[in-house]
């Protein structure tokens, strides 16, 4: 730690529940886009989103004294550089990824009761995935990858790959990197049906759909396709048991080629499990999220890989999420 306990730092993590609701439930009623073009009085919000005058008037209010909204007099407005960042159909748009936050609120509030064995771990309730949930559990994914991918493909290199697959791609965030950085490979991307039509609205849209094989199925259940050079896995590991992922390397390892390539992306822990403080923190959120879900460290992933069938395996990056390991299928 770098700096001592304070009863003033102790106060403002104790409060800071408080600043993260203000927000979500300004994103779950979308109002920064509702705001973003033109100033608006409480009546005029509440016609639009419906709710309780009063209560509407305290929430803009905090969001003004937060500095997401500018009041004028009696009318509110989105302050001009949240608009890129809070607003739908904007490509800088963080909204899916706080709207996604305010899902996993109820989750978290188990902790507690988890921790004491009062409650099972894992959602009871709708989560991520769900159908009112997934369009922004998805869209949260891309807005973090969209950021990223192109920098975490150059670290793989993919030179010389034909054929990739995606496995649990999400709406095709890296299926594109790839894609972009080795005009010639072709590329699988493997997860849910609806997300596969997510995929294949994103990927259309950037010109790319005939060199993608779009495969619904669910990989807890389902075979993957055989032929491929080159296996991404990116942010799965962290919501399965040991279990769980030693049997998904074993059915990417049956989907390369001899001599093929997996690529782990995941928080990779510090044998002790305290570091990165990221990747601590995700685990928790497995702990209340999912019903045997965590982080892992190298040495976890490694053994996993290794009695799969994958050798060479080593970690190429270690940066929080974004950490790489990678290993080959045996000739």
């Amino acid at each position: 730690m770098d700096t001592p306990h304070s009863s003033e730092s102790i106060n403002k993590l104790r409060q800071g529940f408080m600043t993260a609701r203000i927000v979500f439930t300004a994103a779950e009623l979308d109002l920064f886009s509702l705001l973003a073009h033109r100033p608006l009085t409480v009546n005029e919000v509440t016609a639009e989103t419906g709710g309780d005058q009063r209560a509407m008037t305290i929430l803009l209010d905090a969001l003004c004294a937060l500095g997401f909204l500018v009041k004028q007099e009696s009318s509110y407005q989105t302050e001009p550089s949240a608009v890129p960042l809070l607003v739908q159909d904007s490509a800088q748009s963080m909204l899916p990824m706080v709207q996604h936050m305010g899902t996993l609120w109820q989750t978290w509030s188990k902790l507690t009761d988890i921790v004491l064995g009062k409650t099972a771990a894992g959602r009871s309730g709708p989560g991520a995935l769900h159908k009112d949930h997934i369009k922004a559990f998805i869209g949260a994914m891309h807005a973090v990858a969209a950021k990223m991918a192109p920098a975490v493909v150059a670290t793989i290199n993919p030179a010389g790959v034909r054929k990739m697959i995606d496995v649990g791609g999400g709406s095709g965030s890296y299926t594109l990197a790839f894609l972009q950085a080795s005009p010639e490979m072709r590329a699988t991307l493997f997860d849910l049906p609806e997300v596969i039509d997510m995929a294949r609205e994103r990927i259309k849209a950037e010109g790319m759909i005939d060199r993608v094989t779009l495969m619904p199925g669910d990989f807890y259940s389902d075979s993957l396709p055989p032929g491929h050079d080159l296996a991404f896995l990116s942010a799965i590991i962290h919501q399965n048991s040991h279990e769980q992922n030693n049997a998904l390397y074993s059915k990417i390892c049956q989907a390369l080629e001899p001599g093929g390539r997996i690529v782990v992306r995941d928080h990779v822990m510090s044998p002790d499990r305290t570091q990165p403080l990221d990747g601590a923190l995700f685990a928790v959120n497995m702990l209340v999220g999912t019903s045997g879900g965590s982080t892992y460290t190298f040495d976890e992933i490694a053994e996993g890989l290794s009695s799969a069938g994958f050798s060479g395996i080593r970690q190429l990056q270690s940066k929080g999420m974004f950490s790489l390991v990678e290993g080959f299928k045996e000739k």
